[in-house]
Protein backbone atom coordinates (compact mmCIF):
# COMPACT_ATOMS: atom_id res chain seq x y z
CA UNK A 1 0.00 0.00 0.00
CA UNK A 2 1.32 3.63 -0.96
CA UNK A 3 -0.46 6.02 1.01
CA UNK A 4 -0.97 9.08 -0.92
CA UNK A 5 -3.79 10.58 0.64
CA UNK A 6 -2.02 13.76 2.49
CA UNK A 7 -2.99 17.71 1.34
CA UNK A 8 0.83 18.24 1.35
CA UNK A 9 0.73 21.94 2.91
CA UNK A 10 4.08 22.60 3.74
CA UNK A 11 4.59 21.62 -0.01
CA UNK A 12 2.53 24.97 -1.11
CA UNK A 13 2.04 26.64 -3.89
CA UNK A 14 3.43 23.36 -5.76
CA UNK A 15 0.30 20.73 -4.37
CA UNK A 16 -2.31 23.55 -5.03
CA UNK A 17 -3.04 21.73 -8.29
CA UNK A 18 -0.75 18.51 -7.95
CA UNK A 19 -1.27 16.09 -5.15
CA UNK A 20 2.32 15.68 -3.38
CA UNK A 21 2.96 12.03 -4.65
CA UNK A 22 3.04 13.01 -8.51
CA UNK A 23 5.40 15.87 -8.03
CA UNK A 24 8.35 15.16 -10.29
CA UNK A 25 11.25 13.84 -9.06
CA UNK A 26 14.20 13.07 -11.38
CA UNK A 27 12.60 12.47 -13.99
CA UNK A 28 9.34 10.57 -12.86
CA UNK A 29 5.94 11.15 -10.22
CA UNK A 30 7.65 11.05 -6.80
CA UNK A 31 5.36 7.76 -5.97
CA UNK A 32 6.60 6.17 -8.85
CA UNK A 33 9.91 4.78 -7.64
CA UNK A 34 8.78 2.85 -4.64
CA UNK A 35 5.80 1.65 -6.93
CA UNK A 36 8.58 0.83 -9.56
CA UNK A 37 10.63 -0.79 -6.92
CA UNK A 38 7.88 -3.03 -5.56
CA UNK A 39 7.34 -4.05 -9.51
CA UNK A 40 10.90 -4.88 -10.32
CA UNK A 41 10.50 -7.42 -6.56
CA UNK A 42 7.70 -9.63 -8.27
CA UNK A 43 5.04 -7.59 -6.50
CA UNK A 44 1.95 -6.82 -8.93
CA UNK A 45 -1.28 -6.28 -6.36
CA UNK A 46 -1.12 -2.46 -5.22
CA UNK A 47 -3.24 -0.30 -2.87
CA UNK A 48 -3.35 3.32 -3.04
CA UNK A 49 -5.36 5.77 -0.93
CA UNK A 50 -6.37 9.16 -2.14
CA UNK A 51 -8.03 11.88 -0.86
CA UNK A 52 -6.35 15.78 -2.01
CA UNK A 53 -6.64 16.09 -5.54
CA UNK A 54 -7.09 11.69 -5.93
CA UNK A 55 -8.76 12.04 -9.40
CA UNK A 56 -5.49 13.08 -10.53
CA UNK A 57 -3.81 9.66 -9.54
CA UNK A 58 -5.61 7.16 -10.97
CA UNK A 59 -5.51 9.11 -14.00
CA UNK A 60 -1.91 9.01 -13.31
CA UNK A 61 -1.02 5.50 -12.76
CA UNK A 62 -3.11 3.70 -15.11
CA UNK A 63 -0.18 4.37 -18.22
CA UNK A 64 2.29 3.13 -15.59
CA UNK A 65 -0.15 -0.18 -14.69
CA UNK A 66 -0.46 -1.13 -18.57
CA UNK A 67 3.20 -1.09 -18.96
CA UNK A 68 3.34 -4.67 -17.19
CA UNK A 69 0.60 -7.22 -17.68
CA UNK A 70 -0.56 -8.45 -14.08
CA UNK A 71 -0.76 -5.05 -12.56
CA UNK A 72 -3.45 -4.62 -10.29
CA UNK A 73 -4.09 -1.16 -8.59
CA UNK A 74 -6.93 -0.41 -6.33
CA UNK A 75 -7.99 2.57 -4.93
CA UNK A 76 -9.50 3.77 -1.15
CA UNK A 77 -10.71 7.13 -2.25
CA UNK A 78 -11.12 8.73 1.30
CA UNK A 79 -11.80 12.46 -0.34
CA UNK A 80 -15.28 11.20 -2.15
CA UNK A 81 -16.05 8.43 0.32
CA UNK A 82 -15.85 10.60 3.14
CA UNK A 83 -14.61 14.14 2.51
CA UNK A 84 -11.32 13.88 4.24
CA UNK A 85 -8.36 12.29 4.86
CA UNK A 86 -8.09 9.71 7.20
CA UNK A 87 -4.94 10.29 8.56
CA UNK A 88 -2.59 6.80 8.55
CA UNK A 89 -3.70 4.41 10.54
CA UNK A 90 -7.34 5.69 9.48
CA UNK A 91 -6.14 5.27 6.39
CA UNK A 92 -4.49 1.78 6.05
CA UNK A 93 -7.71 0.47 8.50
CA UNK A 94 -10.14 1.55 5.24
CA UNK A 95 -8.38 -0.32 3.02
CA UNK A 96 -8.00 -2.84 5.41
CA UNK A 97 -10.68 -5.25 2.46
CA UNK A 98 -8.00 -5.09 0.22
CA UNK A 99 -5.10 -5.84 1.71
CA UNK A 100 -3.41 -9.30 2.75
CA UNK A 101 -2.43 -10.76 5.73
CA UNK A 102 0.93 -9.23 5.83
CA UNK A 103 2.24 -6.01 3.46
CA UNK A 104 4.01 -3.46 2.41
CA UNK A 105 3.18 -0.08 3.78
CA UNK A 106 5.29 3.53 2.72
CA UNK A 107 4.28 7.00 2.18
CA UNK A 108 4.08 7.94 -1.34
CA UNK A 109 6.49 11.48 -0.86
CA UNK A 110 9.51 9.46 0.14
CA UNK A 111 12.14 9.18 -1.81
CA UNK A 112 14.44 6.04 -0.85
CA UNK A 113 15.36 4.59 -4.45
CA UNK A 114 17.93 2.43 -3.21
CA UNK A 115 15.55 -0.18 -0.45
CA UNK A 116 15.06 -3.30 -1.96
CA UNK A 117 11.58 -4.66 -1.10
CA UNK A 118 12.90 -8.15 -0.79
CA UNK A 119 11.43 -11.57 -0.41
CA UNK A 120 13.62 -12.46 2.37
CA UNK A 121 12.03 -9.61 4.21
CA UNK A 122 9.21 -10.79 4.04
CA UNK A 123 9.66 -14.64 4.63
CA UNK A 124 11.77 -13.06 8.31
CA UNK A 125 8.66 -11.30 9.13
CA UNK A 126 6.01 -13.88 8.30
CA UNK A 127 8.11 -16.55 10.66
CA UNK A 128 8.00 -13.98 13.34
CA UNK A 129 5.15 -13.48 15.99
CA UNK A 130 5.41 -9.58 15.18
CA UNK A 131 2.49 -7.39 13.99
CA UNK A 132 4.81 -5.31 12.08
CA UNK A 133 8.67 -4.59 11.12
CA UNK A 134 9.88 -1.23 10.84
CA UNK A 135 12.90 0.69 9.06
CA UNK A 136 14.07 3.38 10.63
CA UNK A 137 17.00 6.19 9.29
CA UNK A 138 18.75 8.54 11.26
CA UNK A 139 18.02 11.53 11.92
CA UNK A 140 17.69 13.94 9.69
CA UNK A 141 17.52 17.96 10.41
CA UNK A 142 13.62 18.39 10.15
CA UNK A 143 13.30 15.31 13.15
CA UNK A 144 16.56 15.69 15.39
CA UNK A 145 15.23 14.04 18.19
CA UNK A 146 13.88 11.07 16.28
CA UNK A 147 10.88 8.76 16.85
CA UNK A 148 11.40 5.42 18.43
CA UNK A 149 14.08 3.16 19.83
CA UNK A 150 15.32 0.08 18.86
CA UNK A 151 16.82 -2.36 21.11
CA UNK A 152 19.78 -4.99 20.49
CA UNK A 153 17.21 -7.58 20.19
CA UNK A 154 15.93 -6.10 16.98
CA UNK A 155 12.74 -4.36 18.66
CA UNK A 156 11.29 -1.18 18.02
CA UNK A 157 10.53 1.24 21.24
CA UNK A 158 8.55 3.18 22.52
CA UNK A 159 10.96 5.64 24.63
CA UNK A 160 11.80 8.96 25.48
CA UNK A 161 15.11 7.81 26.41
CA UNK A 162 18.13 7.14 24.83
CA UNK A 163 19.04 6.75 20.95
CA UNK A 164 16.35 7.16 18.85
CA UNK A 165 15.89 7.01 15.30
CA UNK A 166 13.57 8.30 12.58
CA UNK A 167 10.70 6.18 11.14
CA UNK A 168 11.24 5.63 7.16
CA UNK A 169 7.34 5.64 6.64
CA UNK A 170 8.43 1.52 5.09
CA UNK A 171 7.37 -1.09 6.79
CA UNK A 172 5.74 -4.36 6.75
CA UNK A 173 2.46 -5.23 8.66
CA UNK A 174 0.14 -8.14 9.85
CA UNK A 175 -3.43 -7.17 9.19
CA UNK A 176 -4.16 -8.43 12.78
CA UNK A 177 -2.55 -4.83 14.06
CA UNK A 178 -5.32 -3.45 12.26
CA UNK A 179 -8.09 -5.30 14.14
CA UNK A 180 -9.08 -5.78 17.65
CA UNK A 181 -7.67 -5.78 20.50
CA UNK A 182 -5.10 -3.97 18.96
CA UNK A 183 -7.02 -1.11 16.65
CA UNK A 184 -10.42 0.33 17.67
CA UNK A 185 -11.50 1.39 14.39
CA UNK A 186 -14.25 -1.13 12.67
CA UNK A 187 -12.60 -3.20 9.98
CA UNK A 188 -12.57 -0.96 6.42
CA UNK A 189 -13.13 2.04 8.81
CA UNK A 190 -16.75 2.54 7.51
CA UNK A 191 -17.03 5.34 10.14
CA UNK A 192 -14.68 7.48 8.69
CA UNK A 193 -12.00 7.39 12.05
CA UNK A 194 -9.02 10.06 11.18
CA UNK A 195 -6.45 8.47 13.18
CA UNK A 196 -2.34 8.68 13.32
CA UNK A 197 -0.28 4.97 12.74
CA UNK A 198 2.45 6.35 16.06
CA UNK A 199 -0.32 5.57 18.47
CA UNK A 200 -1.33 2.61 17.86
CA UNK A 201 2.70 1.32 17.36
CA UNK A 202 3.69 2.74 20.33
CA UNK A 203 0.91 0.66 21.85
CA UNK A 204 1.98 -2.64 19.94
CA UNK A 205 5.66 -1.52 21.18
CA UNK A 206 4.58 -1.22 24.85
CA UNK A 207 3.59 -5.08 24.36
CA UNK A 208 7.03 -6.28 22.57
CA UNK A 209 5.19 -6.99 19.00
CA UNK A 210 6.99 -4.62 16.80
CA UNK A 211 10.54 -5.15 15.29
CA UNK A 212 12.65 -3.06 13.46
CA UNK A 213 16.30 -2.46 11.69
CA UNK A 214 18.24 0.51 10.96
CA UNK A 215 18.41 1.58 6.91
CA UNK A 216 21.22 3.24 5.74
CA UNK A 217 21.01 3.89 2.00
CA UNK A 218 19.55 7.46 0.51
CA UNK A 219 16.04 8.56 1.88
CA UNK A 220 14.52 11.86 2.19
CA UNK A 221 11.27 13.04 3.31
CA UNK A 222 9.87 15.25 0.50
CA UNK A 223 8.38 17.73 2.60
CA UNK A 224 9.42 21.01 1.67
CA UNK A 225 9.86 22.76 -1.93
CA UNK A 226 13.30 22.61 -0.68
CA UNK A 227 13.66 19.44 -0.20
CA UNK A 228 12.05 18.26 -3.20
CA UNK A 229 14.59 21.37 -5.11
CA UNK A 230 17.86 19.59 -3.56
CA UNK A 231 16.61 16.35 -4.92
CA UNK A 232 16.35 17.71 -8.80
CA UNK A 233 19.43 19.72 -8.56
Amino acid sequence: MVLAAGRGERMRPLTDRTPKPLLPVRGKPLMLWPLDALRASGHRRFVVNTAWLGEQIPAALQPWAAQVPGTDVQYSHEAQDFGYALETAGGIARALPLLGEAFWVLAGDVFAPEFDFTAEAEARFLASDRLAHLWLVPNPPHNPLGDFGLSPEGLALNTAAGERWTFSTIALYRRALFEPPWCTILPGNPQGTASPLATLLRHAMDAGRISAELYAGGWTDVGTPERLAQLNA
